[in-house]
């Protein structure tokens, strides 16, 4: 790391002599030579980078342990940590994450943004406790259930000519440049169904998984788009305009749990919290 046994000594703050006696311990140990000695310089060998590269590893795991004692000293074994697709991102989870730190006050908060199909990952792998996706994830053999649903929105730039309607049909949208959501989202899905029997076909210049990046898209003027309101929420103040669709195409979420892993109290307190705040961003809750 330091390039020189002298350097390396002041880094130890220890003496040079030391520093020489150590790496030759270690390559006796070993069994290999871990540095070239020409011209009064130590150069590593291939095989010390590979050693290196192994205990930085390791040296890396062994934070990650110090990091995980000082947070449960810090704050007990309470925790939550959640991954969310981005359409929430800036609206509904902020929101319940305000209203649970107020009634949780010191109890830490791990949140990842990420499309539906990696917050079903990092749920499986036990890596998050609990995720929130769109209902295209597979969800054979997993512990979850149904959120919420809302009315999609055509999101329009500012000053289109479609701005002056109430309601935006799907002849409205025949011919327009679109700016449509991933091939697997099923709310796209819905919506080329409802195009369908109206013999309406979209003319997509660009695909995203996110219906955030739609909202930046359409406001850029690339085109128009459908789009989950509570994604469009941060971007109304911007200039972006939304009317509601006829006939409705709906947004669906999932709540998705570990397997075998009862939901703590804190969980529980947070899904309450998600279920309180979520009518304000057009969500209709489930049962």
């Amino acid at each position: 790391m330091t390039g020189s046994a002298s350097r390396a000594a002041e880094l130890l703050d220890i003496t040079q002599p030391a520093v020489s006696r150590a790496i030759a311990e270690l390559e006796r140990s070993v069994g290999f030579s871990l540095f070239d000695r020409s011209g009064g310089r130590l150069s590593p060998t291939a095989e010390a980078r590979l050693l290196f590269a192994e205990v930085d590893r390791t040296f890396v795991g062994l934070d990650k342990i110090r990091a995980e004692a000082a947070r449960i000293r810090d704050f007990g074994a309470g925790a939550i940590r959640i991954a969310s697709l981005s359409a929430l991102a800036n609206t509904l989870i902020p929101k319940a994450i305000h209203a649970f730190n107020k009634r949780h006050p010191g109890v830490p908060v791990t949140l990842q943004i990420r499309a539906s199909s990696v917050v079903r990952e990092l749920v499986a792998s036990g890596s998050f406790d609990l995720g929130i996706a769109a209902d295209e994830v597979d969800l054979i053999g997993f512990h979850h259930e149904h959120f919420g649903s809302s009315h999609a929105l055509c999101a329009l730039p500012p000053d289109h000519p479609l701005a002056f309607k109430d309601v935006i049909t799907p002849e409205d949208m025949d011919g327009r440049p679109f700016v449509a959501l991933a091939p697997e989202d099923k709310a796209r899905q819905r919506l080329e169904a409802v195009l369908a029997k109206c013999g309406v076909r979209l003319r997509i210049i660009v695909e995203t998984p996110s219906s955030s990046t739609v909202c930046a898209l359409v406001l850029a003027g690339v085109g128009i788009g459908m789009v989950n309101p509570s994604a469009a929420a941060g971007f109304t103040a911007l200039g972006l305009t939304t009317r509601p669709m006829r006939p409705t195409v709906e947004f669906h979420k999932v709540l998705l749990f570990r397997d075998n892993s009862p939901q703590s109290r804190l969980h529980r307190s947070f899904i309450a919290e998600l279920r309180r705040v979520a009518p304000q961003f057009g969500i209709k809750l489930k049962g």
